[in-house]
């Protein structure tokens, strides 16, 4: 098992940044891809970026690219996401989930094993 907890979620203005942070606990963390999701309102769950587990290769959606950068820290055992430029549409619940690394990274979330509760993120136009 490994638990998640996400942090670093709230509210600000478009054009600002926010950096949220996903603690993980249990197994080996670096054994395991990381993702982040973010679900809007009357919205699917979506893909927003995703980093393997050495940290080497990330994926981002094409939405995000340019403005959102995700990184790790193995010894802390914790994945970030830097989410710089923030439009009112990033409005969403962002989660962080943790895959295999024995299968490529994925963009999809039924890839990933586990996952947090979520921190909202709101940015006011």
């Amino acid at each position: 098992q490994v638990q998640l907890v996400e942090s670093g979620g709230g509210l600000v203005q478009a054009g600002g940044s926010l950096r949220l942070s996903c603690a993980a606990s249990g197994r080996t963390f670096s054994n395991y891809h990381m993702g982040w999701f973010r679900q809007a309102p009357g919205k699917e769950r979506e893909f927003v970026g995703g980093i393997t587990y050495t940290g080497w290769i990330t994926k981002y959606a094409d939405s995000v690219k340019g403005r959102f950068t995700i990184s790790r820290d193995n010894a802390k055992n914790t994945v970030y996401l830097q989410m710089n430029s923030l439009k009112p549409e990033d409005t969403a619940v962002y989660y962080c989930a943790a895959g295999s690394a024995r299968t490529v990274l994925s963009t999809t979330a039924r890839s990933y094993e586990y996952w947090g509760q979520g921190t909202q993120v709101a940015v006011s136009s």
